[in-house]
């Protein structure tokens, strides 16, 4: 009989990750020939060989790749029958896995953080800034207890809350900003030398969506990683970029740059807040929605 432990399945999923023995097992807290040994016994039980070993470097099988989401769709459901066993706790207490993209990261986590242990003293939050198809990932197979990114989040496993609207500017050489009059319009010509972050970031899509009637011609040339970087290459004159709301302040402070305001009806992004269906966790999310909105008020 086909017995396979939650312990197994786990040291699996940590191997799939790392893939390295030695750094799984570290992150696991156990030995290597603990680690070793409960693949090899799993191996043995399926019948199966679930990774490549040689030249210092481990392989997933395609077996493995194939079982790979059902082990992780099942360690999300232990993880949530957990949550659902300590549902009598207080509100945002113990470990809450936290997944942010990089456009809202940097300028909501200042405001946010120091609410969350003001309010929240028991809270073990841990943050993880990715991209939305990471974080969309990691939260449906139980990596991530939620995440907040920019609409489009619906995944059908996951339950999600718009949070707030956050407008965008568009910040250009302060040298350029008297001849682009604002408010911009969105088929202004300054548009054509939009410079966007590198693909897999939605702010990407979001901004040729908003410049649709103007065709950029510097997106091919570059590809930031970051608004910060973006902004770098404003100040000196390289092009013009979009910056939300939620940035407004930090850029103003960069010299060489302006932020203007594009013309009514100005484009904007709905930041929300996501999570599985199936956590139980939902005082939780109710809580973090409350505080995120006042975060993002403070930063305004």
């Amino acid at each position: 009989m086909l017995r396979l432990t939650i312990r197994q399945m786990q040291y699996f999923e940590g191997l799939a990750q790392a893939l390295h023995f030695g750094r799984a097992a570290a992150a696991m807290g156990v030995t290597q020939p603990a680690l070793s040994a409960q693949i090899a016994e799993m191996e043995s039980q399926l019948g199966l060989q679930l990774f490549e070993r040689g030249g210092g470097r481990v392989r997933l099988t395609e077996e493995a790749l194939a079982l790979k989401p059902r082990i992780e769709r099942i360690l999300a459901e232990v993880q949530d029958l957990e949550s659902f066993a300590r549902r009598e706790r207080k509100v945002l207490e113990g470990r809450f896995r936290l997944g942010v993209i990089p456009t809202i990261a940097p300028y909501l986590l200042p405001e946010l953080l120091p609410r969350l242990k003001q309010g929240f003293p028991d809270l073990q939050l841990e943050i993880r800034e990715a991209v939305t198809g990471a974080l969309l990932e990691e939260t449906n197979n139980g990596r991530l207890d939620g995440m907040i990114a920019a609409d489009p989040v619906a995944e059908p496993q996951l339950s999600y809350r718009p949070l707030f609207d956050d407008p965008f500017h568009l910040a250009v050489p302060e040298a350029e900003a008297e001849r682009i009059a604002p408010p911009v319009a969105q088929e202004s010509m300054a548009l054509e030398r939009l410079m966007l972050l590198e693909d897999g970031h939605c702010m990407r899509g979001q901004a040729l969506a908003i410049c649709g009637m103007v065709k950029p011609i510097t997106m091919e040339s570059f590809g930031a990683t970051s608004l910060t970087t973006l902004l770098q290459m404003v100040s000196h004159g390289m092009g013009v970029t979009l910056i939300p709301e939620m940035a407004r302040k930090a850029a103003s402070l960069l010299p060489g740059v302006r932020i203007l305001p594009f013309a009514a009806p100005a484009p904007s992004r709905t930041i929300s807040l996501a999570w599985r269906k199936t956590n139980p966790r939902q005082a939780d999310f109710a809580a973090l929605c409350e505080i995120v909105k006042e975060a993002n008020r403070a930063i305004i």
